[in-house]
């Protein structure tokens, strides 16, 4: 780290040639020899699956003809025309069809697959089932006939906001539908960005679904995707002031600043993608494109990754992202506890987007939860974060709550700016006269927390744009596509139309699904004992431990399904499940993991005791379950075993 100086410096005892030669001419030399490496191939190589292109073109107007019909409108059949030349044109055909064979097995076997990212940009995704999400302009489709009118200029931010109508053609009730969300936000205008396609599947099935993967492919060439952990600056500051201390050395605030910023964001240790698999055609090797390792070097693991961090060969391999997610799960297990198909419900309903503004729909009131708006144990909007911003705003409509989720997710968006999606930047700036290429440019800038070249400054004040929006620009470090946005609001309203309407249904799927730490106790002691705990906890702030924060949701709900008149109930040796509560008269029973110090294992093994047959006994209990003393004590003072005789000795002298 020494200047050229400073080197010629240390070598001065050579002479002033030798120095020369040591520290300027051998390295220039040496250097020379050296031959360029590419250490990953240029060029894009994703699998091979026969007829993939002539697949997804079928595929796609298949889905087009069903919703349309044959007259399919002309603006319509235009974009599903641009986007397949696009995709086909490029080689992106056999990533689509990826996605569309992996989301059609997760929806044979029973589970919905949320999308993520901006693939719900993509009509061609839309109607080949990878998405949900109908980026079409707002327009009213009728099922029966098939009629259509896309609405122009439209006076609401999406399809849903649409009033309802009845078709003038052949007077069935109409489907509103359309999110405007543009093509070119996933591939860009170009049509040549490789797509990353994102895909929620429930955690349940997340291991399905890389398996169904290796099927497609072969093992051999699928491998997980690995990461890099870095140095954040907060450790860095840690070590520079152990340093300090062990050295016993006095440092300026600007050299800890100076050696803090050197040492952040180095390598650390290994790891890998939560769901990302990297796939190699079958006609290559992957150490072609990088080496193989077990992530932070553990053997013992048993899982290999890709050497390289996936976004060094992002370019050149197709990766995909198979996530699990809790939403899918619960929305299955709400589907199995009511029989209501979530597909099926209308993301108009008045009652359920009630609660995004208002407790009126679950008859209680602001004073009784604890907050004006009826979210808690919603996904997206549960959080205290969110619900502060749902009673600013008040929301009324679905596009008001799709810019809400955009605003939440981005990082310096909502409390000093009002751009709330990528998207917005992009179609904003075209509208005021700016070229398509260079409104995108911009918006990919600034969503990745690249701020403003000086350029782009240059090219944005030239047309008019107002000074606080290039300054909001510079600030955002990241921004939510609005495709992802939609898709999440889409999820989290189906699940707030069961809250609304199978209330004990949604209670039972959020504390078997999404709830952590329980306090039994606390939640089986009614209204009272819970608000006063929630006050107890409140009261810590910032300070309480992350066990309390934890289980401050979980209260929160538990004081809202007892406000509405449902109860939990306690335990039952026969009745109870081994983790999900169950729904039971009126309320909930109380799984054996719910309780302290039952761990996974101990409640599963003591379901499969019982299914051997009654207990005698509580010995009899302990010997077929093999429960340690402290799970054995827990479920004695629940009041488990109130009906079984401490042993299976019969006393002859009684």
């Amino acid at each position: 780290f020494k200047t050229t100086a400073e080197m010629l410096e240390e070598f001065s005892y050579l002479g002033n040639d030798e120095a020369q030669a040591v520290v300027i001419d051998n390295p220039s030399l040496i250097n020379e020899m050296i031959e360029v490496l590419q250490p990953v191939p240029g060029g894009f190589y994703p699998p091979k699956i026969d007829s993939a292109e002539e697949d997804i073109i079928k595929l796609t107007w298949e889905g087009a003809y069903k919703l349309y019909g044959d007259k399919i409108p002309e603006a319509i059949k235009a974009r599903i025309e641009r986007e397949l030349d696009s995709i086909t044109r490029h080689g992106f055909s056999v990533l689509y069809l990826i996605a569309h064979k992996l989301v059609k097995k997760s929806n044979q076997d029973g589970y919905l697959v949320g999308s993520r990212g901006s693939v719900g940009s993509s009509m061609v995704a839309y109607l080949t089932g990878i998405t949900e999400v109908n980026p079409l302009p707002p327009h009213r489709l009728c099922p029966s006939c098939s009629y259509c009118e896309i609405i122009l200029d439209a006076p609401v931010g999406c399809g849903v906001d649409l009033e309802r109508g009845n078709c003038p053609s052949c007077g069935n009730s109409m489907r509103n539908d359309g999110f405007d969300i543009p093509f070119e936000t996933f591939l860009g205008f170009e049509g040549d960005k490789v797509p990353d396609i994102d895909l929620n599947f429930s955690g349940d099935y997340q291991s399905k679904a890389h398996q169904y993967v290796e099927e497609l492919f072969g093992s051999e060439n699928v491998f997980r995707a690995g990461t890099i952990s870095t140095i954040a600056e907060r450790t860095a500051y840690g070590f520079v002031k152990k340093y300090a201390e062990q050295k016993q050395a006095a440092i300026k605030n600007s050299e800890v600043d100076r050696l803090v910023h050197g040492i952040t964001g180095v390598r650390r240790t290994t790891g890998q993608h939560p769901g990302g698999l990297i796939v190699v055609p079958q006609d290559h090797d992957i150490l072609e494109f990088t080496p193989l390792q077990h992530p932070a070097d553990n053997k013992k693991s048993g899982v290999i990754t890709t050497h390289f961090e996936y976004h060094a060969i992002g370019e050149q391999l197709v990766k995909l992202d198979i996530l699990g997610h809790d939403d899918p799960t619960v929305i299955k297990q709400l589907e199995d506890l009511t029989g209501v198909k979530a597909a099926g419900i209308r993301l108009d309903d008045k009652q359920t987007m009630a609660i995004f503004s208002s407790v009126e729909p679950l008859g209680v009131t602001p004073d009784d939860i604890g907050s004006s708006v009826g979210t808690y144990g919603i996904p997206e909007f549960g959080t205290r974060f969110v619900r502060q911003m749902l009673e600013a705003t008040r929301p009324t409509t679905f596009s008001e709550l799709v810019r809400i989720s955009g605003l939440s997710h981005g990082t310096d968006v909502w409390l000093n700016k009002v751009i709330c999606t990528r998207d917005d930047i992009m179609i904003y700036l075209i509208q005021q006269g700016i070229k398509e290429n260079q409104a995108f440019q911009i918006m990919e800038s600034v969503r990745k927390g690249k701020g403003l070249k000086d350029k782009q400054v240059d090219i944005m004040q030239e047309c008019h744009i107002p000074p606080w929006y290039i300054e909001s620009c510079k600030k955002i470090k990241y921004m939510f596509p609005k495709a992802h946005a939609v898709a999440y609001v889409m999820m989290a309203f189906r699940i707030a139309y069961f809250k609304v309407n199978y209330p004990r249904e949604f209670y039972a799927s959020f504390f078997s699904i999404r709830a952590e730490d329980f306090e039994a106790e606390t939640m089986l002691g009614g209204i009272d004992n819970i608000t006063r705990r929630i006050q107890e906890i409140n009261r810590m702030g910032f300070k309480a431990p992350q066990k309390e924060k934890k289980l401050l949701p979980v209260l929160e709900l538990a004081l809202e399904m007892n406000t509405r008149g449902f109860k939990f109930y306690p335990v039952d040796l026969y009745g109870s499940d081994a983790h999900r509560f169950i729904v039971y008269k009126e309320g909930l029973l109380f799984p054996f993991s719910a309780l302290p110090n039952v761990g996974f294992a101990a409640a599963q093994s003591i379901v499969e005791a019982r299914a051997g047959g009654s207990f005698v006994s509580v010995e009899d209990f302990q010997q077929r379950t093999r429960l340690n003393k402290t799970a054995m004590e827990v479920l004695k003072q629940s009041n488990c075993f109130h009906a079984l005789p401490e042993s299976s000795q019969i006393n002859l002298f009684a």
